[in-house]
């Protein structure tokens, strides 16, 4: 999910609020704290302060899953025991990412770290696997390991890998009653809802009814048409910074300028180039009426 920023670049809990609710009254989990939602420009308190936003909105937490992986270890620890505490369904767990070439033995020892000093039952990983971004890649001997080391704790994985031969792969080894395979994008949805769990993906702020259509027809006839409708909306989103163009897409949808801000070192989308981003979204059909609010 992605988090809205106040002029000052302070997080808005207000609007932060409304989008999840917006989404979840499409029929969407939450993701909040991953990628898109602009989380290692968040500090541990700012994205502790969020979550008890939506939490005091009586926002179930069990349609929530919380991104808690940081550099710094006490970070993840005390973000995945926030997220525990506060009932979240899961947390989705990025690995320590500055020191490259570390190997399976220091991620295995940095992921059971945070599994023993959380110390508790109701703990639920999910994995995430984005090597482009983070450049530290998660290999299927280190899953498999850590699945030996900590069963039903190590409980799924995204693999926002950009391949479908690698969550192709994930899904033969992984895919099981306790243990979730999901693509990291919409482009894979079809072919991963045919054995796996669904998707975690970024363009759903900005397309959530048409992403939670397919997984509830997806055995359909139209199941098809409505993948490549899926796939060609988000290549217009990424016809620029992703996380800037749906920003860009709320504010207008919203009549929100504040929706469009980003926070450094990330630039906002230009006047031109939003124009451009709307003008090819009303030739491919989509849908933009005002979003509900």
């Amino acid at each position: 999910m992605l988090t809205p920023f106040k002029e000052n670049l302070t997080p808005d809990p207000a609007r932060f609020t409304a989008h999840c609710l917006r989404l979840l009254a499409c029929g969407a989990g939450v993701a909040v704290f991953g990628t898109t939602s602009e989380a290692n420009s968040l500090s541990v308190g700012e994205r502790m302060d969020l979550l008890d936003a939506l939490l005091d909105a009586d926002i179930a937490p069990s349609l929530l899953m919380a991104g808690t992986g940081c550099c710094a270890l006490p970070d993840t620890v005390a973000l995945t025991r926030k997220a525990v505490d506060s009932g979240c369904s899961g947390v989705l767990m990025l690995s320590p990412f500055y020191y490259k070439n570390v190997g399976d033995d220091g991620l295995f020892a940095a992921y059971s770290e945070v599994v023993q000093r959380v110390g508790d039952a109701r703990l639920r990983i999910c994995l995430y696997h984005i090597p482009a971004v983070s450049g530290v890649p998660l290999s299927i001997p280190l899953i498999e390991r850590l699945l030996t080391a900590w069963p039903g704790v190590v409980a799924g994985i995204k693999d926002s890998s950009g391949e479908w031969s690698h969550t192709e792969t994930l899904l033969r080894h992984f895919q099981s009653e306790t243990f979730d395979v999901f693509c990291g994008s919409e482009v894979f949805l079809l072919q991963t809802l045919r054995g796996g769990a669904g998707c975690i993906t970024a363009t759903a702020n900005v397309n959530a009814a048409a992403v939670v259509d397919l997984c509830r027809t997806w055995q359909e006839a139209d199941a098809e048409a409505k993948q490549r409708a899926l796939a060609d909306t988000r290549k217009i989103f990424e016809m620029m910074p992703v996380i800037a163009s749906m920003k860009s897409y709320l504010a207008r949808q919203l009549h929100d300028p504040a929706w469009a801000t980003v926070r450094p070192p990330l630039v906002q989308v230009g006047k031109d180039d939003a124009a451009l981003l709307q003008k090819e979204l009303v030739s491919a059909g989509f849908p933009i009426p005002r979003l509900q609010e």
